[in-house]
């Protein structure tokens, strides 16, 4: 019996879920989150997966504070980028995680300049509270899972 229950407990721990990539859990956790400097979301992130981050994180939000190369059509941008492939994992959260109350936007049509590129495997357009847009990507380049959510500047991206 307790054999049997072992069983079933490693295989629910190696179930996607259940070990998901710290990456996918710290931007399940904080990417969706508005209102973070980026010291604020590393010090998050790092409150959730560990220092050092055992990935790289690329964050900015210029409604907050400078970011010379941000580029003009997005304000704010959290994206985590790790060895391994993880897509799948990640799709299936964030999925979950935008269909959660309070529920991440709707889908709208993908804004320019906005397009799937080699290795995407899952990026859609989302129309937020107050007329925002957001852009979720997945994917893969090369050998590496990146996860990105890009929050547009206001009127930006809504289909007209």
């Amino acid at each position: 019996m307790a054999l049997r229950a072992l069983h079933i407990i490693g295989l629910f721990l190696w179930s996607g879920s259940a070990m998901a990539h710290p990456a996918i859990d710290a931007f399940t956790t904080w990417c969706f989150k508005a209102g973070q400097t980026p010291a604020r979301a590393l010090a998050n992130m790092q409150d959730t997966a560990g220092t050092p981050l055992p990935f790289d994180l690329t964050f900015w939000d210029t409604s907050l504070e400078p970011a010379p190369d941000a580029p003009a059509h997005a304000e704010r941008r959290c994206e985590v980028a790790f060895d391994g492939d993880h897509v799948r994992d990640a799709v299936n959260a964030v999925q979950s995680k935008m269909a959660t109350p309070p529920v991440f936007g709707t889908p709208i049509p993908l804004p320019a300049p906005y397009a799937a590129e080699p290795g995407t495997a899952y990026i859609e357009g989302r129309e937020l509270l107050r007329g925002r847009v957001a852009v979720v990507h997945i994917g893969r380049r090369g050998a590496r899972t990146f996860i990105g959510v890009d929050r547009l500047p206001a009127g930006m991206g809504l289909p007209e």
